[in-house]
């Protein structure tokens, strides 16, 4: 199997790209790794990589965190992510990771590889901590603001499947994130997406436990978090500020005192493995479900360590044929649309 990184994007690229790359192919016996850039001064970086199984694909061009997606990607075919993006298409490496502009990867996503059969709207994933350390994914979380109740219901297979194979969840359990959890709340679009998904049955793979609310979404109640961008991206980041302030809190009360530090220091190993649990760079990097290829998202910060996870996820996905999963539960659920009258 064969990943490619887009080693230009990210605030701490080529370096952070370059040595995760060289992990991720020490970690795994199989896998090869293609760091795509300019290539220039990477060889201390590489000098851990596994003979033979990291290669560089020169390219010149960079797409920067600020430009303009889709104008960006037209004028800049060469670019690093939208060149790591055409391997895929091309068939030379199974699927692609980036740090960089996620509208420019999105906008590459769309216009090189294109949808898989039946998408309507790809939609990018998060993974939320839970109580129970299980995780939550979260979709979508801004690659479309608004959305249909077919988008929705998309949206819930692509996750549900996401998290089965990936995740590996057994039974995924799927919600609508609303403002109640009453079957009538919300807007209308919710309303039907409701309908729709508690109607699917065992169609849908996972089970749907009706719509959770805001306040319930780190909780555990539910494997899958259906949302619009718009609605995704807000509980995205409320929750990564919440997560933020809780941690700077703990670390200011702990030091407030003899006593509090003597604490600290007992409570040190689990406070530990708390963070660790809520570290954006262990779950590395997400997908964007719904692309006719594996593209994995990485977070703009990410250190070598997440780029080597992101990695670990690009190639799940690849192994547990996600995508192909979709395509087919997509085409199905349109065929049973159709031959109901009830066209998505």
């Amino acid at each position: 199997m064969r990943i490619a990184i887009d080693a230009e994007g990210g605030d701490l690229a080529p370096r952070a790209a370059v040595e995760g790359g060289c992990e991720a192919a020490r970690r795994h016996e199989g896998l090869e790794v293609v760091l795509v850039g300019r290539g220039e001064g990477w060889t201390p970086w590489m000098a851990s990589a596994p003979r033979g199984r990291v290669h560089v694909h020169h390219t010149d061009d960079v797409i920067g965190p600020a430009e303009p997606p889709v104008q960006a990607v037209r004028q800049k075919p060469h670019a690093s992510l939208v060149e790591a993006i055409r391997l895929v298409k091309s068939g030379q490496v199974d699927g692609a990771v980036s740090a960089g502009n996620t509208g420019a990867m999105m906008a590459a996503g769309l216009l090189v590889l294109g949808r898989l059969g039946g998408v309507e709207r790809p939609a990018l994933c998060a993974v939320l901590p839970t109580r129970d350390g299980r995780g939550a994914l979260l979709l979508d979380v801004g690659a479309n603001v608004d959305a249909k109740p077919v988008h929705l219901v998309q949206y819930a297979h692509m996750g549900a499947l996401y998290a089965e194979r990936v995740l590996r969840v057994e039974v995924p359990r799927v919600g609508l994130v609303n403002l109640g959890t009453e079957p009538g709340k919300g807007p209308l679009a919710l309303q039907e997406a409701f309908g729709r998904l508690e109607a699917a049955g065992p169609q849908l793979p996972g089970r749907f436990v009706g719509n959770i609310e805001a306040r319930d979404v780190l909780a555990g109640v539910a494997d899958v978090l259906v949302a619009d961008g718009f609605v995704g991206n807000v509980v995205l980041k409320v929750a990564e500020g919440t997560v933020a302030e809780v941690m700077y809190g703990l670390r200011g009360a702990l030091r407030d005192g003899m006593r509090a530090k003597l604490g600290g220091l007992l409570a040190r190993p689990a406070l530990l493995r708390l963070r660790t649990r809520l570290d954006y760079q262990e779950v590395g990097g997400v997908p964007l479900l719904g692309l006719s290829g594996v593209v994995i998202k990485a977070h703009g910060a990410s250190r070598a360590r997440a780029f080597a996870n992101a990695v670990q996820r690009g190639a799940e996905q690849v192994a547990g044929d996600v995508n192909g999963l979709i395509g087919s539960a997509l085409r199905e659920l349109k065929a049973r649309a159709r031959a109901e009258e009830a066209p998505l």
